[in-house]
Parts: structure tokens; sequence; C-alpha cells
């Protein structure tokens, strides 16, 4: 299956985050390839989010939420756990979906349920950082699978810094799904 093409994240960002759930990550190693379903996910809508990476501006860090879309944001948080972002909408507006959890798919079988977890699991590190998602080698696909599921909004997680922003609806999972970081 080919990877979901540019257009698919050049779209509003909280349309793209619902509609990431359900998809497959797949990160294609020299031991072999790792795939996920996609469960739970939170969107970060630009530099007025000020819950957003890209609040504080163009820097180093933040560059690549500010590049075309269809690329990983991966950043490291705690000095110790790799997060992962898919950039959304056009180039110039930093805006990213974060993904939080995986349904891990065989023949993964390590905990995927939060965003270091994940990122752990799927051998995901700052060396992804910036990598196009319409790669050979790290990608998401649509399984092409019919399937029906109700979504869950709920505010996002560990935002409270982020004044009025911290309540908004803006993560949204696989109502019932186990492998969901928090109900």
């Amino acid at each position: 299956m080919p990877p979901l093409p540019r257009s698919f994240y050049d779209r509003d960002t909280i349309v793209v985050a619902r509609e990431l759930l359900g998809k497959h990550l797949v990160h294609v190693t020299p031991t072999g390839a790792r795939r996920g379903r996609i469960v739970e996910v939170e969107a970060y809508l630009g530099p007025h989010d000020l819950a957003a990476h890209s609040s504080k501006g163009l820097t180093d860090r933040t560059r690549i939420m500010f590049e075309p879309p269809g690329y990983a944001y991966v950043y490291l948080i705690y000095g110790m756990h790799h997060c992962m972002n898919v950039v959304t909408e056009p180039a110039g507006c930093g805006a990213a979906v974060l993904l939080r959890a995986l349904e891990p798919l065989p023949p993964l079988a390590a905990r995927t349920n939060g965003p270091g977890l994940l990122c752990s699991a799927m051998g995901i590190d700052r060396r992804l950082n910036g990598h196009d998602l319409l790669s050979p080698d790290f990608f998401i696909i649509d399984p092409g699978m019919e399937e029906k599921f109700k979504i869950v909004r709920r505010p996002r997680i560990g935002v409270a810094y982020a004044k009025h922003w911290a309540k908004r609806l803006l993560r949204f999972y696989i109502k019932d799904n186990p492998h969901v970081s928090q109900p």
C-alpha cells in the first residue's frame, strides 16, 4: 500500500487528526518492519495555540513545524522520551498532530499507549525529525478497511500551562480501544 499523499496532510489540522485514527504507522528498519494502528492523537493548531511548540515562534526546534505538510516532527521531552508529530497545513502554519497511542500490530508486541512508549516501540528518535512521511521506510498508510468506530474528544494531556487552550477538545481517540493512553 502506498503512503498517504501529501494532500492528506495539507488540510485543516483537526480534520487530519480525526482522519489519522485507524491509519497505520509503518517504520521499516534493518531488523524488519514495525507497524501500529493509530488510536489516539492530539491537534496543535499553530502559533496562536499556546500549547503548540510553534507558539514560541520559529526556532531550531520548531523549524520543521513551519515546513510543508507530511513531514515528521520528532522531539525529546524530559531529556529521555521522544514524541512524534505529523506536520499539517501549508508551509508557514506551524501546525501538527501528535501521535499519542498505537494499537501494536504483529510482530510488534511492545506497549504503545503514550507518545514516549509509541516512539520507543516503533524505533522513532530525533534522527527521524524532518523525515518525509512519503518515503519508503517511514510512512502512514490507509489499510483500506471500511472500519466503523466512535471518536471521543477530550482536552489534550499535559498542557495546563496553555491557559484557555488547555481546555480545548483537541485530543481524539477511538472509543473503547484498550491501547489509548488515558480514556
